[in-house]
């Protein structure tokens, strides 16, 4: 086995099943790039981060209590989720990665919503005094998501920029762990009331939740089910599928789904909307499903025209830069695990400047949120051996089917309000321990690294906790200015990534210490294989070829510099047919 070096994949803002980011080692093989085995567990451990960023966002939009929009915002992320999948997979890193929400534009988006002029009016915490179709009540959440439209719209044209314009690489020479590990970990932190609010509920449900997630996760992760497959070769046969390491988050909200249906129906849940463990009821929403049309087209503007401030874009910049240096990971994990070479310069430039024009689309269809690459479906692909892009072409076109037809979207929003927040108990926690995981690149017997982490992550918590506190506190007279301030400040991601950026590129240390090396250590194995290079990352329908004939293109960054001739094809098609055997790698996972 050649020597290899990890590669740096800072996880997870965003998680359903699994975060690349931890020092578990194993070793796996992947299929083909090429393959054509058809696999849905990709689309499934994206489901926990997908649904999960419509229904926190609801409490800053003031659709608590409006589950038939809930449903419809549920349908438009996975409308826009499975357009960014394609675009992603054919255009861009064309590694098998699915694209999805990002819990890193999260905590800017709600530290806006929660500024004085965009808080809730106190009627609409009422259900009895909502009227979902009263003009004012849609006036009251819509102006609040153009709003954030208009804000990740403007800040995705940064990720365009620095994509398409290779800047990505500039960025990741003071860019380390030291900056890295306190903005992920803030991401998770940041977000623990929202899991309180949510569990408060029925802890008892919510417990019995996590605790499914933890013993399907960590303790029945390595214990295959035999399930009955058929192929052509064995015909109908036995497979045995490590279906609790692959869906752990979804089998746990199913099965608390269902144990609170049956507590429902049996009347063991009070049916008395002040009591305690009413919410925990599954008939709730029950007429959401029925008013939801079978069929909706996600359009762009559907809320109105999107509205910009600058307080709103300059905290959505804060979460596209976490998510830009996040993929870059993403993009080298991926490509080990499913045997492709490396991505050279100018596929992740390209994969970057995707994921801009995925949150411009995101923005302009109004999730309320971006699109980053799913380190969940990374680690998919050391379970499931399955690497091949048409299976992620496959569950693009499905999330796409699935956001046109709103009753899937509307079943979602049925999901009881304490199995949601025992899901967020498990997934922030692991977020905010992903980010942590990346100080292992760092020399952490440093004082000097143990100052600028610890300073940084508690900054991170007691500045924005003061000044919710104390709202007043901003006051420089003008109102831009302090909107902006009032953004910022109460953003912990970017308060303890500001602080981690600043401190590790003025206090003296080697690069060594401060984890710089190891951090852009990338794998050489096969990185001079050109011909199989050319087959993964180049463009499709002989663009690249086109391309190559002009001596323009060495200069454009997120184009290939040439292509190989003809004959050099007809070799890589060749080789394309065969089944070639994986080099076992050993990589960094961490299975939730």
């Amino acid at each position: 086995m050649a020597s290899t070096v990890p590669v740096p994949v800072i996880s997870s803002a965003h998680l359903g099943l699994s975060i690349s980011g931890g020092n578990r080692h194993e070793c796996i093989s992947s299929s083909s790039l090429t393959s054509m085995s058809p696999s849905p567990q990709h689309l499934l451990t994206a489901f926990g981060g997908i649904i999960a960023i419509p229904l926190i966002l609801s409490q800053g939009l003031c659709l608590q209590h409006d589950g038939l929009t809930q449903g419809h915002l549920i349908s438009t992320i996975f409308f826009v989720s499975g357009v960014c999948t394609l675009l992603q997979v054919t255009f861009g890193i064309r590694l098998p990665i699915v694209q999805g929400g990002t819990f890193a534009f999260l905590a800017p988006s709600m530290a806006m919503l929660s500024m004085p002029e965009w808080t809730c009016p106190a009627w609409t915490q009422n259900a009895s005094l909502v009227n979902t179709t009263s003009p004012e009540y849609i006036d009251v959440w819509q102006s609040r998501m153009r709003e954030l439209q208009g804000s990740i719209m403007v800040g995705s044209l940064f990720q365009v920029l620095v994509g398409f314009s290779g800047l990505i690489g500039f960025f990741m020479r003071f860019i380390g762990p030291l900056t890295i590990a306190p903005t992920i970990s803030l991401i998770g932190l940041s977000l623990y009331d929202s899991a309180g609010m949510s569990a408060g509920n029925h802890w008892g449900i919510s417990t019995m939740t996590t605790a499914l997630i933890i013993l399907f996760s960590q303790y029945l992760r390595h214990i295959p089910v035999p399930f009955p497959t058929y192929n052509k070769t064995k015909k109908l046969h036995t497979s045995r599928i490590y279906i609790f390491q692959l869906l752990p988050v979804l089998l746990g909200i199913t099965l608390s789904w269902l144990i609170c249906y049956i507590f429902t129906i049996s009347n063991v849940l009070p049916s008395d909307p002040e009591k305690y463990g009413y919410l925990a009821r599954t008939d709730l929403k029950g007429d959401v499903i029925s008013q939801a049309p079978w069929f909706r087209f996600p359009y762009p503007g559907q809320w109105g025209l999107p509205t910009v401030s600058l307080a709103g874009l300059i905290g959505i910049l804060a979460g596209v830069l976490s998510s830009m240096i996040e993929s870059v990971g993403d993009y080298h994990a991926c490509a080990r695990l499913s045997g492709a070479p490396p991505p050279p310069k100018h596929a992740i430039n390209r994969g970057i400047g995707i994921e801009g024009i995925g949150c411009l689309l995101a923005g302009a269809w109004g999730t309320g949120n971006g699109t980053t690459s799913y380190s969940e479906n990374v680690g998919a692909l050391g379970i499931t051996k399955v690497g091949s892009r048409m299976v992620i072409v496959a569950g693009g076109v499905l999330m796409i089917i699935m956001g046109l037809f709103c009753k899937i979207g509307a079943i979602f929003t049925t999901i009881p309000t304490p199995v949601i927040g025992g899901m967020f108990l498990v997934m922030f926690g692991v977020i905010s321990a992903a980010g942590v995981s990346n100080l292992q690149y760092a020399d952490m017997n440093s004082s000097r690294n143990v100052f600028i982490f610890g300073f940084s992550m508690f900054s991170g918590l007691v500045i924005p906790n003061w000044i919710f506190k104390n709202p007043d506190a901003i006051a420089t007279g003008v109102v831009e200015l302090d909107q902006l301030l009032q953004v910022l400040l109460t953003t912990s991601m970017f308060i303890g990534g500001f602080f981690g950026f600043f401190l590790d590129n003025t206090i003296p240390g080697t690069l060594r210490e401060r984890g710089i090396m190891d951090w852009n250590k990338i794998p050489l194995d096969d990185s001079s294989n050109t011909l199989e290079s050319s087959e993964v990352y180049n463009l499709p329908f002989g663009i690249s070829s086109y391309l190559s004939s002009f001596s323009w293109v060495r200069y454009v960054p997120f184009l290939p510099p040439n292509a190989p001739s003809s004959q050099d094809e007809a070799m890589v098609d060749s080789l394309a047919t065969k089944q070639q055997p994986v080099k076992p790698e050993v990589i960094r996972s961490v299975a939730l």
